[in-house]
């Protein structure tokens, strides 16, 4: 039967019609035999006549069929179905050779139709974990990930984690998910995630539990800000005085560190004893008056009271009465009456005196600005300098001087150029930028009032010292009158740009620029928010400008409308962080603008105070800049040696930081820094070495590679993120070490360093310091702090700011520039071209090519008319 069977299946009925064979309403399906429990494969098919099951290509014998006829209502054709069972035994007699599969063969009168394969496989799951998770302790914030591999099992097992007997669902806590590789990953360590985590794996088969880890989130402690000093412990004579923090600025939990260094601290006091007041001898009595009265008098001054010393009882005049021949009882004459008046003249006098001097003394203060901290500036005043005036046959555009009776300009115009009225920009024949003629010109220029020390000490008198950096190394200040100037934190990019009239004319500020380490500062940041800048400070804050100041630095962002959302914030005297810009956005106050390049930005601002870029990423396609540095020690006196790898944001403030601290450790740069773009990924970096002379040099390092967690490097608040190769020298006489160093992000962008050096080699630090692109002092006054001569800026604003036809006026000056997307804000200030300039000194100073700018404030008259030509002598 099997042989006809077969023969049918190999030889179907000719011509027969398509429509009239079998095909399946139902075939079988994969299916898993757990423990030693048969399982039921079924077929059904129409129009059928037989149905028959084929295992790994062998006829199951028609009497392991189970049959059963029917007859489909909608048709009317024959319907057939077929079971059978298959069991462990016929499985595991395959096994190893091949998968055990079967298959349902279905006849008709027209030919045959064969169903799907359907595999049979033993179900099992292993005991053991092919990798469990492992205990561990953990400070709070950090970064956990916590590994487990399921034993092998078929069907592939599931995984699920508990935490202290309940499951863990990523879908209820964003702090949690578990990876491709069932790997669970605890973004920032919480002390409610301190537990015994357990790793489940289980099928059809069975349920496995891998060993619980301990996971321990701790706390280090940190101290609390010191109390008031106690009084002194004596009232009088010398003592002492104490006072005293704690360690509960975090308290330590779950076996973090507690806080280095004394809670207590003690000084020397001395209280001046109290002396008190004691009556010197009486005087003589007077004269007997002609009130029949005579006095005599004594004063409390032997000794005088002090140091809180008690007064004087009694009285300190005594009067008698007493008779003499000038003793008289008789009414006041016409005498006495002229004493009083002339007694009531003088004091009317005297009250008119006292009340000019009173007015005169207001009206001089009144010409001084509240802000100056220091008095000497009234009696110092400004030094006269006298500029020599440049020669008629050698003109230079630096030797104009500043004509100080100018007045500033308001802006009336719009931002569409009016058609109809005449051309505004009128400029003398001749060159636009040439000098003056002969003559000489007088300026008043000011200079700091003290030396750095002074500086400090006056500010320490004002409320918001409190919050300022101590030392005077990342700290600028002058003082500026009109003219203004220039403030600049050398090897930092930061600097602050005061322009001319920004301070009213007869005030005089005393105005600080500084770079705050951001463990002095407090920003408090939210969700993927990362800190993208320096956080600095100018002022003093409440200042009155007439016009915005530019603060110019840097920042570590690959910036994309579509990636961040980038804010301006500034801390409110209150201490709170605000936002007063954010970038692409319209700005809803006219006292701030930023002007944001590839690796710097300006912010325009009318008030001074505390600023700092903050950006929130978009997209996990946001990126930042981060600056990979190595360095070394220049000796190694051991046979240990260190490599530490710095991962810093990309700004010229934490280099310099790193590089004077490198410079204290006595460390060499390893080759030039390297740039790496860090995504807003949750990925770690990872670092590791390679290629290293295993017979010269072994590493101590027990993993294949370091990492630093994501959220310490992306937040931006922790500055000097490194990693330490720590490597040991085989044998004292190896001086050459290679080998190379990588560092990456999982899944994303690396960077390697080929490292290739003489380590018994002298480098000298100055040797490898970052030369300083910001040339001269930090502080610069008046002109000099400008490239463009005050006559000639003056006489570009006046030509500039009226609208003029077909647009030349301070649009196209913009537009020339690449500034043209901020018309809009150029056009709120009273003076748009101003603003050009101020920011063009702001980016340009101090290498800025002054003949560029004249091309293109010379092309901008030549739309209007007048010719004019600019000479690179002039420049």
């Amino acid at each position: 039967a099997g042989a006809q069977q077969s023969a049918t299946v190999a030889n179907p009925v000719s011509g027969a019609s398509a429509d009239l064979l079998p095909h399946f309403q139902l075939e079988p399906e994969d299916v898993y035999i757990v423990k030693n429990k048969a399982v039921s494969l079924a077929c059904r098919a129409t129009p059928a006549t037989q149905i028959y099951f084929k295992c790994n290509g062998e006829w199951v014998h028609q009497a392991d069929h189970i049959t059963q006829h029917s007859t489909d209502r909608g048709t009317g054709l024959p319907v057939m179905e077929v079971r059978i069972e298959v069991t462990r035994q016929q499985v595991e007699k395959i096994f190893g050779l091949e998968e055990y599969w079967c298959q349902c063969v279905a006849w008709s009168s027209s030919g045959t139709t064969k169903s799907q394969k359907a595999f049979v496989r033993i179900a099992y799951l292993r005991k053991n974990f092919e990798q469990e998770p492992m205990a561990r302790e953990v400070s709070i914030e950090q970064g956990i990930v916590l590994p487990c591999r399921p034993p092998e099992g078929i069907p592939p097992a599931e995984v699920e984690w508990l935490r202290n007997e309940e499951l863990v669902d990523p879908a209820l806590d964003a702090n949690v998910y578990v990876t491709p590789e069932h790997s669970l990953v605890l973004r920032q360590a919480r002390l409610a995630d301190t537990a015994n985590y357990t790793c489940v794996a289980k099928n059809i088969v069975a349920r496995r539990r891998s060993a619980s880890a301990a996971i321990t989130v701790y706390v280090n402690g940190g101290w609390s800000t010191w109390t008031q000093w106690s009084g002194c412990s004596t009232s009088c004579g010398r003592g002492w005085q104490k006072r005293s923090r704690m360690c509960t600025n975090p308290t330590p939990l779950n076996g973090g560190a507690f806080c280095e260094g004394q809670n207590v601290q003690k000084t020397a006091c001395t209280t001046l004893c109290p002396v008190d007041g004691a009556w010197s001898e009486w005087s003589k009595w007077s004269v007997c008056g002609a009130e029949c009265t005579h006095w005599r008098s004594r004063e409390c001054s032997e000794p005088a009271p002090r140091n809180g010393g008690r007064d004087c009882h009694g009285p300190e005049l005594d009067t008698h009465n007493c008779t003499s021949e000038l003793c008289s009882h008789a009414a006041p004459g016409a005498e006495d009456v002229a004493l009083y008046v002339g007694l009531v003249a003088v004091a009317v006098c005297l009250v008119l005196l006292l009340l000019v001097g009173v007015l005169v003394y207001c009206r001089k203060k009144g010409g001084l600005d509240a802000d100056v901290a220091d008095s000497s500036i009234l009696t110092a005043g400004f030094q006269p300098v006298s500029i020599k005036p440049s020669k008629a046959d050698n003109p230079s555009l630096l030797t104009i001087q500043p004509d100080l009776s100018t007045t500033t300009m308001t802006y009336q115009g719009s931002l569409c150029p009016r058609q109809d009225g005449p051309a505004k920009l009128q400029l003398p024949n001749g060159h636009l930028l040439s000098p003056l003629g002969a003559g000489r010109h007088t300026l008043h220029h000011s200079s700091p009032a003290a030396e750095g020390a002074d500086f400090v000490a006056r500010l320490s008198t004002q409320s918001y010292f409190r919050s300022l950096p101590r030392g005077n190394t990342n700290m600028a200040y002058g003082t500026f009158n009109f003219l203004g100037g220039r403030l600049m934190i050398p090897n930092t990019g930061i600097s602050l740009l005061i322009p001319p009239d920004a301070i009213p004319r007869g005030k005089i500020y005393e105005v600080y620029l500084t770079l705050h380490k951001q463990e002095e500062v407090r920003l408090p940041l939210a969700g993927c928010q990362t800190l993208l800048s320096p956080i600095v400070s100018c002022g003093p804050p409440g200042v009155l400008l007439t016009r915005p100041a530019i603060l110019a630095m840097g920042h570590c962002v690959e910036a994309s409308a579509e990636n961040w959302s980038i804010r301006l914030k500034k801390q409110s005297c209150e201490g709170t962080w605000e936002d007063v810009l954010q970038l692409g956005a319209e700005p809803c106050t006219e006292l701030y603008y930023c002007q944001l390049e590839a690796q710097a930005c300006y912010v325009f601002t009318e008030q001074l105070g505390r600023f700092a870029l903050v950006g929130e990423s978009l997209s996990m396609a946001a990126s930042k800049r981060l600056k990979l540095v190595l360095f070394a020690p220049a000796a190694c006196p051991s046979l240990e040696y260190n490599i530490r790898v710095y991962c810093l944001s990309d700004t010229q403030d934490v280099l310099k930081e790193v590089i004077q601290l490198e410079k204290q450790l006595g460390g060499q740069l390893i080759g030039a820094p390297r740039v790496l773009h860090f995504k807003d990924s949750y990925h770690n970096l990872r670092l590791s070495i390679h290629d290293m002379p295993s017979s010269l040099w072994k590493s101590k390092l027990l993993a294949s590679y370091q990492e630093i967690p994501f959220y310490h490097i992306w937040s931006g608040l922790q500055p000097f993120l490194h990693c330490t190769f720590t490597l040991e020298r085989l044998s004292p006489s190896t001086c050459e070490l290679a080998c190379k160093i990588w560092v990456w992000q999982v899944e994303g962008d690396g960077q390697s360093f080929t490292v290739n050096f003489n380590i018994a080699k002298d480098t000298r630090f100055s040797d490898w310091l970052i030369p300083d692109s910001e040339v001269g002092a930090p502080a610069l006054v008046g002109p000099s702090a400008f490239k463009i001569p005050f006559l000639i800026r003056q006489k570009i604003i006046s030509s500039l700011d009226p609208p003029g036809t077909r647009g030349a006026d301070w649009r196209m000056l913009a537009q020339k520039l690449n500034l043209d997307s901020h018309l809009s804000f150029f056009a709120s200030k009273p003076s748009p071209t101003a603003m050009i300039l101020n920011l063009w000194e702001a980016r340009h100073f101090p290498n800025g090519n002054l003949s560029q700018l004249a091309t293109a404030v010379a092309e901008v008259g030549k739309q209007d008319g007048t010719l004019f030509a600019v000479s690179e002598a002039e420049c």
